[in-house]
């Protein structure tokens, strides 16, 4: 079973994604609202996978994503990001492994989640 930590300072959507995560028959493995929180459970959840709110990140994402590889170098990292602008490439430049849009329907995140898990995802 794919265990996935969610990394997101809004309840409503960290509620909304590990309903979806359950509905993928994941595990959510973990959660938090703040970077440090992350950092400090991360490395004991056991993660396959990382859903982390861009916004989340500190002001040095490259730096702070290499910090999270360090942590669980297994894991495969997906940014949520609320606009689809710069930041999608500023995303899979920090060192992301994908993007996902908050702003796509929830089957949309589900499917994207789905291809990561699967290694299929073309960035």
């Amino acid at each position: 079973m794919t265990r996935v930590y969610v990394a997101d300072a809004k309840l409503e959507e960290r509620s909304a994604l590990r309903l979806l995560i359950l509905d993928l028959m994941m595990e959510v493995s973990g959660e938090a609202a703040d970077w440090a929180t992350t950092l400090a459970q991360v490395p004991v959840s056991r993660v396959d996978m990382l859903l982390v709110d861009w916004d989340l990140l500190p002001n040095e994402p490259v730096a702070a994503l290499g910090e999270l590889r360090k942590a669980c170098p297994g894991a495969l990292v997906i940014v949520l990001i609320s606009h689809l602008d710069a930041r999608q490439q500023a995303a899979i430049s920090a060192g992301a492994d994908a993007f996902i849009s908050k702003g796509e329907t929830p089957e949309r995140v589900a499917e994207r989640i789905r291809f990561v898990a699967a290694g299929v995802l073309n960035k």
